[in-house]
């Protein structure tokens, strides 16, 4: 057996560009043999995954899983090179089983599944990003993934009786939102989620309109408080028009008519949407 060496492990660093540790556990398994040791690193994946790393990865998909019971759930992104590998169901059940792992652990490594795929894909994979949601009392989480897989929602949908989340028209209501969320792209749940430098923001931008031009104070701020309405109607979710009902009502007013059916208080909690591509840009 050769004697294992930091100049070894270096050697084997500088041919693969593997990490020290995977290069020290190549070296032991290859009883310090490097050749032995880098067709271990190739045959792990480990080798492979290195060199791709570099290489841009922006397609990809989103996946979800939620847990049985629908008391939490997790949305996942995972980007890889090109959208002939994003639509390969190979790749599309990875990542459906990657989120099903940081489902059951928060903390899962998910290095080595990665380092598989990237041999058996022939492409850069990237975990991008993940969140995960737990109920808070009474209520259902609920994830949406769009055709294609490009977009994909999670949301928190609360009440105050534990029976009301068996009951199907508050599970249809849950999933209407979150078509609601893919399609309407809200950034916050309610004007009260709106960081004020946002307002602000708007406040500044519309008063520099040629609207308000030699308007006085009272009417000048009126018109801002119009077009801060519109704009809550954009960037609100629950100000939004219901895309199920043509936008007639805004969601608010829908979930107060279910909430009045149902005879509970129904709240959308919060909500998280992913788009491929987002968190690299």
């Amino acid at each position: 057996m050769a004697e294992i060496t930091a100049a070894n492990v270096a050697k084997l660093r500088e041919m693969t560009g593997v990490g020290m540790m995977e290069c020290k556990k190549a070296l032991v398994e290859a009883q310090g043999d490097i050749n032995a040791a880098v067709d271990f690193l190739r045959k792990s994946g480990a080798a492979s995954a290195a060199k791709k790393s570099s290489r841009d990865a922006r397609e990809g998909v989103i996946a979800q899983f939620i847990a049985p019971g629908g008391k939490s759930g997790v949305l996942l992104e995972v980007n890889c090179e090109t959208d002939f590998v994003a639509r390969n169901d190979a790749f599309r059940a990875f990542a459906d089983d990657l989120a099903k792992k940081i489902s059951t652990d928060a903390n899962a490594n998910l290095e080595a599944d990665r380092e598989l795929a990237v041999g058996k894909m022939g492409e850069n994979i990237k975990i991008a990003r993940n969140a995960r949601l737990d109920v808070t009392g009474n209520g259902l989480i609920a994830a949406y993934i769009h055709t294609g897989a490009k977009v994909g929602v999670l949301v928190e949908v609360g009440c105050n009786n534990a029976e009301t989340t068996a009951k199907d028209e508050f599970k249809q209501l849950v999933k209407d939102i979150t078509l609601q969320i893919a399609a309407g792209f809200p950034q916050v749940v309610s004007r009260e989620s709106v960081a004020p430098e946002v307002i602000a923001k708007e406040r500044e931008i519309a008063a520099q309109s040629d609207r308000l031009k030699g308007k006085p104070a009272a009417a000048m701020e009126k018109i801002l408080q119009g077009v801060l309405d519109k704009f809550y109607q954009t960037y609100c979710l629950v100000d939004q028009g219901f895309v199920k009902r043509n936008s007639e009502v805004s969601v608010k007013e829908h979930v107060a008519q279910i909430s009045k059916q149902l005879g509970d208080e129904i709240v959308i909690r919060r909500f998280v949407r992913f788009q491929v591509g987002e968190a690299t840009v």
